[in-house]
């Protein structure tokens, strides 16, 4: 059962704190409540609702054995995003978004592979028996930088069930790369951005750091209830081409 979102905690946490009202995009208008000192106040009503549909979904997505991408490289949400991808077991970029991480898969799963190569040879002691200190030292060196960079990628489905981001307007190549590949995009919205490039859209302040927490232990707790379930999700069953055929025989001989 989906957790009831407590609008008294969205208040708290200031997520109802839009942008100055010259910076805002005028697809939110429908999520704007008023303005307040020339800033907008975002509707958490719409919020609320935004993000109930949101967990609804997450939660579908990862019962069915799907991965979602955490992605936030903002410096004050990274530790959060990172986090929380940790708690649940999910990929996540948090540095960089390095072009082509969704649709350059052959050169990202050579980067990859070549990165967890180094790991495993590192770890056998095979570079130490090979490579003088330095060589080795240099090859640590590597490691640690791919590590940064794709760390959080090391162990990601070709083609994960959805994308959590937050804020889209710093994080606008996730969001192209997703939208080509017709990935559901999830993502905190603020009052600057455009909401018709996300799938589920949740009206809040992305810069709020107790906002930010706020919405993403709701979004962990979702991803966690759906893992849960999976063992509860009946799978379809396998039917090979000998079953196939005489089923087929027997349809015919009636």
């Amino acid at each position: 059962m989906a957790t009831a979102v407590d609008i008294k905690k969205l208040l708290e946490s200031g997520a109802h704190f839009g942008h100055k009202t010259s910076r805002w995009h005028p697809k939110m208008a429908p999520y704007i409540h008023s303005k307040r000192a020339g800033s907008h106040i975002i509707d958490l009503t719409k919020t609320v609702e935004g993000l109930e549909k949101a967990l609804s979904f997450l939660e579908e997505t990862t019962a069915h054995g799907k991965q979602v991408l955490f992605v936030g490289t903002k410096r004050q949400v990274k530790d959060i995003v990172r986090k929380a991808a940790d708690d649940t077991g999910m990929p996540f970029v948090t540095e960089r978004w390095v072009g082509g991480m969704l649709t350059n898969t052959a050169t990202m799963n050579g980067r990859i592979k070549h990165l967890k190569d180094l790991e495993t040879r590192m770890a056998s002691g095979a570079l130490e028996a090979k490579y003088n200190k330095l060589e080795v030292q240099r090859f640590q060196e590597e490691i640690d930088s791919m590590n940064f960079m794709y760390g959080g990628i090391k162990h990601i489905a070709n083609r994960p069930g959805a994308l959590f981001i937050v804020d889209i307007t710093n994080e606008m190549n996730a969001v192209r790369e997703a939208r080509k590949l017709g990935l559901p995009i999830v993502a905190i919205v603020d009052s600057n951005a455009n909401p018709s490039l996300v799938d589920y859209p949740i009206p809040a302040n992305d810069d709020a750091i107790k906002a930010v927490q706020l919405i993403t232990d709701y979004v962990v707790s979702a991803v966690s209830r759906g893992k849960e379930k999976q063992k509860d999700v009946p799978k379809p069953e396998k039917t090979d081409e000998k079953t196939k055929a005489k089923a087929e025989v027997k349809a015919e001989d009636k």
